[in-house]
């Protein structure tokens, strides 16, 4: 079993299990096994593109506002592409017929993308802010660098607390999580029924969402469980499975391999003796056995504060985090 323990600094930015503010950057140099990509801020959810080129980032200013980023798989340099270098808006109006119009301030949070014909691909972004929807993009990687390009919106359900995660499903189809820690749901939307509640998808603290490329499975970061959930889709009855992984799970990523990454952190213990703080907490889910292999137990410094997904890349775990996170953290595979 890989297991990382890095013992640069204890996690002094938590106290009573709850993150201070943001600490001013230290460094970015390597410390020890661990290297960082440098250049971004709160970088809370990483996707990476087809072809091996790029990783969208999703940053972080304030509650309302903060940047999406591009990181180079070739020299690990990072780039704002929105709302810095983004293109003028082009409104599809017959998809997201919904949205009132462009936004460009706006605190970027979950990430999924549909794959498209060539360069070209539907990146969606959870926005909050001014309004709570998810900002629709056409992301083209046909150049030296990527751009996003604005063409819709799809406001959130009507009465839900906080969209968290996305995950694009087939046939133009799109899921969601809604987080509450007290009792959170899935929904799906479409642009031809809109918004729909996923049956037998409520539990607390739903978090990070993927799901199967034939759409029948979701695989749910369950933060308040400390386990990824594994809900049918389309069934009836409805299938729940829950594989405890002994931390907090934030967001969730497909691996290479075909194993569900889950990421999190454990900020706080009740009735666990002893509590062991983590940063972050890195653990691969084989999604048919549920055989559960930890990766990464990373106790933070003052530069990375606190972990939220997780996602394998040459050969290398890249964690991004929040709340006084000021780079991605790259541990060897």
């Amino acid at each position: 079993m890989l297991r990382v323990l890095v013992l640069l600094a204890s996690v002094s930015g938590l106290v009573g299990g709850h993150p201070l503010g943001a600490q001013t950057a230290q460094t970015c140099d390597p410390a020890g096994e661990v290297q960082f990509v440098c250049g971004t801020t709160n970088p809370e959810d990483l996707y990476p593109v087809p072809g091996d080129s790029w990783v969208i980032a999703s940053g972080r200013y304030s509650a309302a506002e903060g940047p999406v980023y591009a990181v180079s798989l070739r020299d690990h340099s990072a780039r704002e592409i929105f709302p810095a270098g983004a293109l003028p808006p082009e409104h599809d109006r017959d998809t997201y017929r919904a949205c009132p119009g462009p936004n460009d301030v706006f605190q970027p949070h979950g990430l999924t993308l549909r794959e498209g014909r060539g360069d070209v691909h539907t990146l969606y972004v959870v926005g909050h802010g001014a309004r709570e929807a998810i900002e629709v993009f056409a992301l083209d990687v046909g150049g030296a660098a990527p751009t996003m390009k604005w063409i819709g919106c799809i406001p959130a359900p009507e009465g839900t607390a906080r969209i968290n995660s996305i995950t694009a499903l087939p046939d133009g189809y799109l899921g969601a999580t809604n987080f509450d820690r007290e009792g959170g749901e899935l929904w799906e939307w479409h642009p031809t029924t809109g918004w729909v509640e996923v049956p037998g998808s409520r539990m607390p603290g739903p978090n990070g969402l993927v799901s199967s490329d034939d759409g029948q499975w979701f695989y749910i970061g369950g933060w308040s469980d400390r386990a990824l959930v594994r809900l049918s889709r389309g069934r009836s009855p409805v299938r729940v499975d829950r594989i405890p992984v002994g931390f907090n799970v934030d967001n969730v990523r497909w691996g290479p391999a075909g194993n569900v990454i889950a990421a999190g952190h454990v900020t706080g213990c009740e009735d666990i003796d002893p509590c062991e703080l983590s940063a972050a907490r890195v653990a691969e889910v084989d999604p048919t056995t549920f055989e559960v292999r930890q990766l990464v137990d990373y106790k933070g410094n003052e530069f990375f504060q606190i972990g939220t997904v997780a996602i394998e890349v040459n050969d290398e775990i890249w964690i991004g985090g929040i709340r006084g996170s000021y780079g991605i953290a790259r541990f060897p595979r």
